[in-house]
């Protein structure tokens, strides 16, 4: 298949141009899981090692917040890029454990960074979060020339809401990850596509805390305020739904799977991600994992795992990166960039 990747849009595109990363000071081994939860279900972590990969995560102070986990990781982008907070024009938070309900958390970050200038909106779509942001983002700025400098980014801390009895916090690692855009001649961000089944919003859940079911006594002493798995999503979401979306972008924006030189999944199960690239007939090796040295950072992820394959110098400039997040209700989105030669890491 020939590629119609556009060389020159001829207008003004975004371009992806620095990344940030940031995790918190204390570190869970699966050893701490394991002694956790050895008289409830002792096979339980050695079983989800081997169908995840996750060997680790890490948890923040209990005084935090999830914008405490997306400041850092926001002025990690911007000290790359050599500027500062009041070079931003644009702050996007994806999260799906904001600080409140209300106000946004973009906002809150907002504030903790010092971006006086900058105007600020959130993405609720779970881990599907960071590239609906990011697609978002840059169809703002090719539209809007005065958007200069735009932050976006995924910040989770999901192990804040769950419960500490529930096997499922094996997963959640407290994380975030960030991008800086700037306008681009060049393409940059490309091309999105997505799909959603809302029949799935229930699956796994925060019950209780919005307008469906307010907090009550009743809903806090039966734990409905936190997060909880009500019933298993089928394999078969991710399995066939991450190669059946990668196809769609790749077929809507004119370009072949054998030409991509990196693709980005939700980080959540290795086994997931090694069948998904074997149904695309792509080599392993075209992925990058980190759920193994960060544990499931949701809605942080994807920036997360982009961030340490630019550290390990597996990103450079004229390349094709897929990001793709699958969240819970479902969403799942996956967007398109050409790495540009303003590209620092």
């Amino acid at each position: 298949m020939l590629s119609q990747v556009p060389t020159d849009i001829g207008g003004r595109a975004a371009a992806v141009v620095a990344t940030g990363t940031y995790l918190p000071p204390e570190e869970l081994p699966n050893t701490w899981f394991r002694e956790r939860f050895r008289e409830v279900k002792a096979d339980f972590v050695d079983k989800m090692e081997a169908a995840s990969g996750i060997l680790t995560r890490f948890r923040a102070p209990e005084d935090w917040a999830t914008s405490d986990l997306a400041v850092p990781a926001f002025r990690a982008a911007l000290a790359r890029a050599e500027l500062s907070a009041d070079d931003v024009d644009l702050i996007v938070v994806g999260t799906d454990s904001p600080d409140h309900i209300t106000p946004s958390t973009s906002v809150v970050v907002q504030h903790k960074l010092g971006a006086r200038r900058a105007g600020t909106f959130d993405v609720v779509s779970a881990c599907a979060s960071f590239p609906t942001g990011l697609a978002a983002a840059a169809g703002l700025m090719r539209m809007n020339p005065a958007l200069r400098n735009v932050l976006v980014g995924g910040a989770y801390m999901m192990s804040k809401l769950s419960d500490p009895d529930d096997l499922m916090g094996y997963f959640y690692g407290d994380g975030a990850g960030a991008v800086l855009l700037q306008p681009s001649e060049a393409p940059g961000v490309f091309g999105a596509a997505f799909q959603a089944d809302g029949a799935f919003a229930r699956h796994w859940c925060v019950p209780a805390g919005g307008t469906a079911e307010p907090v009550t006594p009743e809903a806090i002493s039966e734990g409905r305020h936190q997060v909880r798995m009500l019933e298993r999503f089928p394999p078969e979401i991710n399995d066939l739904g991450w190669p059946r979306l990668v196809r769609k972008l790749a077929r809507e924006q004119g370009f072949s799977l054998d030409e991509v030189d990196l693709f980005i999944f939700t980080q959540v199960r290795s086994t997931t991600i090694e069948k998904v690239m074997a149904a695309l007939e792509q080599p392993l090796e075209k992925t990058h994992l980190v759920m193994q040295k960060f544990g499931y950072t949701g809605s942080a992820c994807v920036p997360m795992a982009l961030h340490d394959a630019s550290a390990q110098g597996r990103l450079s400039p004229g390349q094709l990166v897929v990001l793709v997040g699958s969240g819970v209700g479902y969403n799942q989105a996956a967007t398109a960039l050409r790495l540009t030669e303003a590209f620092l890491g």
